[in-house]
Parts: C-alpha cells; sequence; structure tokens
C-alpha cells in the first residue's frame, strides 16, 4: 500500500474524522505538530490575541501551555468528539475561553489558522501535497469542532477561510509588546526540544520559515536571503527522503513526541489541563501522598 492510499474511498464530508486523524498520525505527523505550532505564532500578531494571551498570563509556564494545548486538542481526534475524553477537552477549551472577553472574529481567525497554515506547510514542505478530498475533510473537521465551540459565521470551504485570513491578517496584523512576549516565549522554548550547542541555529532557522508580514508583525529580524534558502533546502531534502520511506503502520501523536515535560506518560488528566482563571472545579490528589500517577481517564 502506498502512504498516499491511506485515504482512498473515504467520504470527505462523512468520513472527515478518520481522514484528519490519518493525515495527522500516521501521513503527516511531524508536520501537523510543527505548522501547528507555526499556526500560533500568527495569532499573537494580531494584537487583540496577542495582547490577551500576555496579560492573561497563561503563557508564564510556557511549557505546560505547550503541552496542555496539545493534549486538549488530540484528546477530539484521538478519541473522538463524542467520545468521553473528547467530550472533557472541548469542554475545558469552552471554560477557558469563557473566562475572556474574546470577539467570534477572533475566535473565527484562530479557527482560520488550524484550517489554513498546515495546507500551506504542506504544500511548501510535505513529501506530497495534500489531495483535494483531505483538504475538505480537515476543513470539515476544524468546522466540526467550531460548532462545539460554537463559533459563530464560520467559512464553508477551505478557500473561504483562506480569503478570510489573508483579509483579516491584511487589516489586523501589527506590533503589539505582549503579542512580542508570547512569541519570544514560545520560540524560546521550540529551541530547547534540541541540544544547545544547536538552539541558536534552530531560532535562526524557524524565523526564516516565517513569512515577511509575520516577522514584521511581531518585530523579528528577517534572516538574510542565504540562511532562508539553506532552510529550504533543509526542509526540502527532508521532503525528498520521506518520500522513500515506507509507510508508517503505527500512529504518532503529540503525546508520542517526546517534547512533553509537565507530565509522566498516563498521567494528565483531561479535566485537569489548561488554565483556571476562578480556581481549578477539580479535586485534585494530594501530591505527597499519591504513590502512583494519574492514569488518564
Amino acid at each position: 500500500m502506498f502512504r498516499w492510499d491511506r485515504n482512498r474511498g473515504l467520504d470527505p464530508h462523512t468520513d472527515f474524522e478518520q481522514i484528519y486523524r490519518n493525515l495527522s498520525l500516521y501521513d503527516f505527523p511531524w508536520d501537523f505538530n510543527q505548522s501547528l505550532s507555526f499556526a500560533l505564532f500568527r495569532t499573537y500578531a494580531v494584537p487583540s490575541v496577542g495582547r490577551l494571551l500576555s496579560e492573561s498570563k497563561g503563557f508564564d509556564d510556557t511549557q505546560k501551555r505547550y503541552d496542555d494545548t496539545g493534549l486538549l486538542l488530540e484528546r477530539p481526534l484521538v478519541c473522538g468528539f463524542d467520545s468521553v475524553e473528547g467530550k472533557a477537552a472541548i469542554r475545558r477549551i469552552n471554560q477557558m475561553h469563557r473566562a475572556y472577553d474574546i470577539t467570534n472574529d477572533d475566535m473565527v481567525y484562530v479557527l482560520a489558522t488550524f484550517v489554513v497554515v498546515p495546507k500551506r506547510w504542506i504544500d511548501d514542505y510535505g513529501w506530497r501535497k495534500l489531495t483535494y478530498d483531505e483538504v475538505v475533510a480537515s476543513t470539515n473537521y476544524y468546522r466540526k469542532l467550531g460548532r462545539h465551540m460554537n463559533i459563530k459565521d464560520m467559512p464553508e470551504t477551505y478557500q473561504e477561510f483562506s480569503d478570510f485570513l489573508d483579509t483579516y491578517e491584511a487589516e489586523h496584523f501589527a506590533y503589539d509588546e505582549g503579542g512580542r512576549r508570547v512569541a519570544d516565549m514560545t520560540l524560546d522554548l521550540l529551541t530547547t526540544f534540541y541540544p544547545r550547542p544547536f538552539r541558536p541555529a534552530v531560532e535562526v532557522f524557524s524565523r526564516a520559515l516565517m513569512d515577511r508580514p509575520l516577522l514584521e508583525a511581531l518585530g523579528y529580524d528577517e534572516p538574510s536571503a542565504p540562511v532562508r534558502a539553506l532552510s529550504l533546502a533543509a526542509m526540502r531534502a527532508r521532503a525528498v527522503f520521506l518520500r522513500i520511506l515506507p509507510p508508517r503502520l503505527r500512529a504518532k501523536g503529540f503525546e508520542d513526541n517526546g517534547r512533553i515535560r509537565t507530565y509522566r506518560p498516563g498521567e494528565a488528566v483531561t479535566e485537569q489541563l489548561g488554565t483556571f482563571p476562578a480556581g481549578c472545579p477539580v479535586a485534585h490528589l494530594d501530591t505527597e501522598s499519591a504513590d502512583e500517577p494519574v492514569a488518564v481517564r
């Protein structure tokens, strides 16, 4: 079986959860994780979003924010929207959002980054491009997530999401100290996933994958043309190498990427993930007397 046949025969309107699950966990696990991380950088460049993230101090423990965000987004993906875990994760996401005055337009924009940025990333750096049905399925997946989050007036197609994102960024991208602060903390965290001697290069490499409007909005210096060319060549070489590998037979999710540091394997409890501006309503174990890790529920 060729890897690009995995979703053959699936309907992007009825089987979109399975199609998106196959893309995220089998065909492009690293690409989806990286592209969604870069999608978040774009949200920081919208002052109303970046400033709120900074003022709410949810990024002060950047590693925990990274871990919790990835885990909460992955629960519906792996377990299904209607599963106990999926419902608990969406409930937590909604509880956090309801604590703040967030406009519907900003919510649509953040959702649009999740729809559009991974597709554009894979077009540029993936070992193959997404098929038309896979793009439709990805769009339908996030439209369903948006409905669970009570987001109104969502675009209906990928192209509409793409147009919305480009227009919103043209109108709203601007420098803000809060957005820059959150971007710096996120970029610093990403470098820690690599050996210390390589971290300065990782920081420059990351900026080389950002487009000029994003760099300007965050106040980052644009890497030189040779650095951009070298970064692009490295990503394309990776794509060529992946193209000749056999298909992945085991799912590789966020919990398998080795970057979670807040929780031991199996310790994260969905209802306790994220921030609790009014205090956590879940009873916590006494960590001094607990002998065993908390099992994932």
